[in-house]
This record gives C-alpha cells, structure tokens and sequence, in this order.
C-alpha cells in the first residue's frame, strides 16, 4: 500500500501486523507517524536515539522502561506515553492493540535487546542505522539472529537460556519490499 498524506487509522490498521512500525504518513514530514496493532507481548525491547511518543487508539497496554526512573505505563485509548531517547521499552498488551509511534523523520540509530526474565540483566542487543537500514530491516535481522543463535539467548549473568522470541504475526518482509520498492521508483524519476 503506497504511502500517502493520510491515512483512515482503523482502515488502515486491518492491514497492519504485529508490531510492524508502518509508515503512515508521506515522507517529507517531521515527525514521522507509524502505525502498529498486536495482541501480544512485543518480542523485544526497543531502543530509539531520539525521544518518541506513543499514542494507544484502541485496547489497552502496559508500556514496559528499562533503564528509567519510572518501570511502566499503563495505557488506554487516547494516551500519550513519552519514551526519553535511548530508553529500552516495549508493549505489553492487555487487549489488541492499535497504536501509533511519533519519531523523527531522520530517527538516527534504533537498536533492540533481549532482557532476562530471571536476573534483569540485558542479554542481546542489536544496533542499526535507520539513514541505512529500515526499522523492519533491524527487527527481522535481530530476531532471526537471537531465535538462531542459542549462545545469543543465554544470559552472561545469570545462565539461564531464553527460549526464541515469537514473530508471527507481523509483515516486516512485506513492508520492506513495498518500502524498498516505492524507493526504486522514486529513483527512476
């Protein structure tokens, strides 16, 4: 689906995946929109340079901080959760889920890591460049790594082995081909 000024939010959200970060609006337009739904737990914490703001449109979920002064934000439709830069996160939905993420349009790195539910301790982390690689391209190269690699899941502090993350459910390779696609054309022009 071509990426346009706007669009129709619970139209749009029928075709959204879990987690998939979807640009929602044109390039061009600081701060940039994307959208996400899911009914399950995020498979990894999310770590952006810049300062982002999520803003839950239906459902209701907890968003989980590591490394902050505050260790959760429930939220419900109609919230706005600030994220401080570089601060790990992720969304833990009560119900399904359809949320918006506020970044900007030139995010700089992102990266997502593992923690462990024994010891807190982090476990992976995987850093990219959004000027060089999209969002959808970290999240399907990082959890493939960590489902793959057994020494990738296995807490340094504690031992203890974490299970592969569960990704079904979201359209990363499909947003990336359509994204990469719409990029070409833009280039024959």
């Amino acid at each position: 689906m071509p990426r346009r000024r706007f669009h129709q939010t619970y139209q749009l959200a029928q075709q959204i995946g879990c987690f998939d970060e979807y640009p929602a609006i044109s390039e061009g337009v600081d701060p940039q929109v994307n959208i996400s739904r899911s009914d399950r737990v995020q498979p990894f914490h999310l770590i952006c340079e810049k300062d982002t703001m999520i803003v839950l449109m239906s459902g209701a979920a907890k968003v989980e901080f590591r490394q902050s002064s505050v260790n959760y934000v429930n939220g419900t439709p109609g919230e706005m959760i600030y994220v401080p830069a570089r601060i790990p996160h992720r969304v833990v939905p009560s119900e399904e889920t359809i949320l918006y993420r506020y970044k900007a349009e030139h995010a700089g790195l992102e990266a997502v890591a593992w923690y462990c539910e024994g010891c807190a301790s982090e476990v992976a982390r995987v850093t990219w460049d959004t000027a060089e690689e999209l969002p959808q391209e970290g999240y399907l190269r990082a959890t493939a790594a960590f489902n793959s690699d057994q020494a990738m899941r296995t807490c340094d502090t504690c031992g203890k082995e974490h299970p592969p993350v569960d990704t079904t459910g979201n359209r990363w390779q499909e947003i990336i081909d359509e994204l990469t696609a719409e990029a070409d054309e833009d280039d024959d022009w």
